[in-house]
């Protein structure tokens, strides 16, 4: 029985499960309800880069272009729908959970174990979220150059060099952070590491994957026409000024920092605590490869939690429990400790069902703990787009009232005739009208996180942004959905355009706009 755990047909059936299971698990929990500021924030995007449009050049992006065109060659493929959407994200679970599988085995964990601990992956990993979601995968793609970086160190073959780099930049080019800090110490131990095992060919490697990566974008920006000026404006001198607003804000208490991630700690810090004792004992500490794995591990997982204190969004990144447990696992097999690995295995059974039931049957990622889901209904009511969805969200009661309220303001859209602009949270309406909209934004939230604000120096290249794009394209009047404040648009037009506004229902404004001039 021993014998048949360990045989290649085992470890076969194991993958094909975790396939299964990673790609169900995620698709099924992304049917339970939305946040649609959060859940649709890739959806339109996806769509009008098959009309044509582009992030920096048709609507403004501080994050996700990455994940904009993944999600358009899925649409391209697939037709446009809510299956196709969470098609992305739930295969993007399969790849880090299989992943994780053979990082596991690497390290020479049985088949089983190895499975277990990635079976518990999958189930925090992508489907705290379930529709694709930017901090996801930056994490991801980031977690997947943590492991290239692992397998360069454990193997030496070269081509790692090339895998690190692209999952660095695509982690990056889904969202700045974490990716950017997981890059900065990654090169950092990676140098090191270089230097001190004397492998300086590596750096040629890295070398030409950088310059063969730029070159593609290079060509990619100019095949679409994106500018450098509004790539850089939009997407790495914005985004810092929300960060240090972010930092200054950050709250550092003990609830905050050590309470919310107890249970990460629980292994990580027996995994320090071994170690550093290796570290104590080893006299060339930097010709030591596991050395550099643990820098590399560690330093990943701080950097996740700053990553989420900075953020002060829900935590996501119970998915590292498993893959701590793993690791814990393997020190302390090494060791010989087995009279541990049922301790181990305990707390991590325990602190996956609890934040499964947190986050996946709560959703509260999504904001979704205090919904009722058996009110929720058909989201295909709104689209046969959504097949499957179960729509619900969390800050209305009454789920049938907001969607007819939705398919009202979707047949007034339908039936206007002047060109327009739609402004909205609910960022699927360019899909569900199949339609140009132009919408200067992905979607629309007042606090900051999707433009700059007034009191932000960079308010009137925003302003500029917008009024350029009323002009280019003759855009008659500029509808918002959801968002109930007519002073938004008049702030930001006011002095350049000639306004009138009127309400259409209870969550669609119209605001007519006429003799724009741009600064």
């Amino acid at each position: 029985m021993i014998r048949f755990f360990e045989k290649d047909t085992f470890k076969y059936f194991c993958i094909l499960f975790l396939i299964i299971f990673s790609y169900t698990i995620n698709y099924y929990y992304s049917l339970q309800g939305v946040f649609p500021v959060d859940s649709f924030s890739h959806f339109d995007t996806g769509y009008r880069i098959l009309l044509g449009e582009h992030p920096f050049k048709d609507y403004w992006a501080i994050s996700g272009p990455v994940i904009d065109y993944i999600q358009s060659i899925l649409f391209f493929i697939f037709g446009v729908s809510w299956k196709s959407y969470v098609a992305h994200s739930s295969i993007f679970n399969v790849v880090i959970t299989v992943s994780t599988f053979y990082l596991f085995k690497k390290f020479n964990l049985s088949n089983l174990t190895s499975f277990i601990y990635a079976f518990f992956f999958s189930i925090l990993a992508y489907t705290s979220s379930g529709t694709p979601f930017a901090d996801h995968h930056s994490t991801f793609f980031s977690l997947l150059s943590i492991y290239a970086a692992i397998f360069l160190i454990k193997t030496e073959k070269k081509y790692y060099c090339f895998l690190i780099s692209i999952f660095l930049v695509l982690g990056f080019f889904s969202k700045q952070v974490p990716s950017a800090y997981v890059a900065l110490f990654l090169g950092l131990i990676i140098f090191i590491y270089i230097l001190a095992d004397k492998r300086y060919e590596l750096i040629k490697y890295f070398a030409c994957s950088f310059i063969f990566i730029g070159f593609l974008l290079f060509i990619v920006s100019n095949i679409f026409e994106i500018s450098l000026d509004s790539f850089l404006l939009q997407y790495i001198f914005y985004p810092p000024s929300i960060g240090t607003e972010r930092i200054n804000n950050m709250n550092i208490s003990f609830k905050n920092v050590i309470l919310n991630y107890k249970f990460i700690y629980i292994f990580l810090f027996p995994y320090i605590f071994i170690n550093i004792k290796k570290i104590l004992k080893n006299n060339s500490i930097f010709k030591n490869k596991n050395f550099y794995i643990f820098l590399i591990l560690t330093s990943y997982v701080f950097l996740l939690i700053f990553h989420q204190l900075i953020t002060q969004n829900q935590i996501f990144i119970f998915f590292l429990i498993p893959l701590l447990s793993a690791f814990l696992h393997i020190e302390i097999k090494y060791y010989k400790k087995k009279r541990y690995f049922f301790f181990i295995f305990l707390i991590c059974l325990f602190a996956t069902q609890k934040y499964h039931f947190r986050f996946n049957e709560d959703r509260k990622f999504h904001e979704l703990s205090d919904v009722n889901f058996e009110h929720s209904i058909p989201a295909s009511k709104i689209d046969v787009k959504f097949a499957g969805l179960n729509w619900i969200t969390p800050y209305e009661k009454n789920p049938q009232g907001e969607v007819d309220l939705i398919n009202e303001s979707k047949i007034y859209l339908k039936n206007f005739e002047k060109k327009k602009m739609v402004i909205t949270n609910y960022s699927f309406f360019s899909a569900i009208l199949d339609q140009k909209i132009y919408s200067p934004i992905r979607w629309v939230v007042t606090n900051g996180n999707s433009h700059p604000l007034n009191y932000n120096k960079y308010y009137m290249d925003y302003q500029e942004f917008l009024i350029d794009k009323i002009i280019k394209n003759k855009i008659k009047v500029i509808f918002t959905i959801k968002l109930n404040k007519p002073e938004y648009i008049e702030s930001l037009l006011s002095d350049n355009c000639n306004i009138k506004y009127s309400r259409i229902n209870q969550i669609l404004d119209s605001y007519t706009v006429s003799n724009c001039v741009n600064f």
